[in-house]
């Protein structure tokens, strides 16, 4: 009787600890699944078709961090119970606020418009015209927000999340060489064709993709809109890790895909190698038209976000998604404005979509370290964080991953300008 006694406890305090994180659970899942938008499924079908399994070493690097860059936004949000923007212009004044605040607002429209892009192309496959694409992602969009709770929100936002992981199973039915993948995953190496300003700006890319400057935003923003408690920051911080293993996954599965039955192919985009995967199964090609669309609906919803709860701490509005639109009317006025100007672009004729898709990813990469050395320096300052400020161990681990950034960016910058000193390695 004592077993059962102690076993039935034990469940007791599994399910409690369960429904205690369900209930903290939302803004790590969402921020890191969201990382692997449009612009992201188009950098790893590239780099798989080009690099076949030889990138995979690499994104299992990158899980760890992006979760050591992101889980300090949970301690930061818990703790001053502001967004990001509000807090760089509280710690460093309206100079570096502004700066940190146009930045983050630039690219992240120019990210919108690479949503749109993926979700325009995607629908394309099926025929639908990229103005009704727009039209009806921006309805979709504005139902989501403007029903005035922030938690029916973000039960939405996590049936998309689900419908992300769409590229597991699919790249389950082309039976891979395991052997091959194992190999790639843990090995670290240079791809076959040595060092070149095409793999770096793919190692930038994928890095873009992975650690964006909207995701520190969007998640310390998210934070405080669901009122997330110093008690909650443990289970935050879980929820932070599990995404980060979800958005390794999802772009380890595929790269899988189009190494395994791309590779040697010329690609340019996510939507291309969709019609391309459809001639070998129709089935993998309609999973990543499906993927692509669900990619750039979940990045635009969240980057449109991050530039609002920003705006919207700045200027003072109302921001928090549980008012209704007429209590916090400039914040959803923002949020339409950034959402239908982006969407617009994706309609001009001639406009150079795949090149802008890319591009972004790698302009996010080289702004990322200005937004790191302010979250850091946030994270040290005692008087603020007290007894939750960075660790020396954390500050070392972060520091590094800033200079690695600079440090590559560099080198891109480098095989950018000097292409026949590269190829020497």
């Amino acid at each position: 009787m004592n077993f059962w006694s102690n076993l039935f406890y034990k469940y007791r305090r599994f399910w409690k600890a369960v429904k205690t994180y369900l209930l903290v659970a939302g803004p790590g899942l969402i921020v890191m699944i969201a990382d692997n938008d449009a612009g992201g499924i188009t950098t790893y079908v590239v780099t798989g078709a080009k690099y076949k399994y030889h990138f995979l070493w690499f994104l299992i690097i990158l899980g760890p961090v992006a979760y050591y860059v992101q889980e300090m936004t949970v301690r930061l949000g818990a703790v001053t119970k502001r967004g990001h923007a509000e807090a760089i212009f509280a710690a460093f004044g309206p100079g570096w606020g502004w700066f940190s605040l146009l930045d983050l607002v630039f690219t992240n429209w120019l990210t919108l418009v690479t949503e749109f892009i993926g979700m325009t192309a995607a629908l394309s496959i099926f025929n639908v015209p990229p103005f009704i694409t727009v039209i009806v992602v921006i309805i979709i969009m504005a139902f989501m927000v403007i029903q005035g709770r922030y938690w029916t929100w973000e039960k939405i936002v996590m049936g998309f999340c689900i419908l992300n992981l769409i590229y597991i199973p699919a790249a389950f039915m082309i039976h891979p060489s395991a052997t091959e993948i194992l190999k790639n995953s843990f090995i670290p190496h240079i791809p076959p064709g040595g060092i070149t300003s095409d793999l770096f700006f793919l190692f930038l890319a994928n890095i873009g993709t992975t650690i964006a400057p909207w995701m520190i935003f969007f998640q310390q923003s998210s934070v405080v809109d669901k009122n997330m408690q110093e008690k909650d920051m443990f289970l935050g911080k879980v929820d932070t890790a599990i995404g980060a293993i979800f958005t390794v996954a999802i772009a380890f599965f595929c790269i899988i895909v189009t190494g395994t039955l791309l590779y040697g192919v010329d690609i340019e985009s996510a939507a291309q190698a969709s019609i391309k995967l459809m001639d070998i199964n129709k089935y993998l090609g309609t999973f990543l038209a499906i993927g692509l669309f669900d990619a750039g609906l979940l990045g635009a919803v969240c980057i449109s976000l991050a530039s609002t709860w920003a705006f919207g701490e700045v200027f003072g509005w109302a921001h928090s998604l549980n008012y209704k639109v007429k209590e916090a009317p400039w914040f959803y006025f923002f949020y339409f404005i950034i959402l239908i100007s982006s969407g617009a672009v994706v309609l001009i004729p001639g406009a150079p979509l795949i090149l802008i898709t890319l591009f972004v990813q790698v302009v996010s990469v080289t702004l990322l370290p200005a937004a790191l050395v302010f979250l850091i320096i946030l994270l040290n300052h005692e008087p603020t964080m007290g007894k939750y400020k960075n660790t020396s161990g954390e500050n070392i681990i972060n520091i590094g991953i800033v200079l690695f950034i600079i440090f590559v960016s560099t080198l891109y910058g480098i095989s950018t300008l000097f292409p026949n000193i590269i190829k020497i390695f």
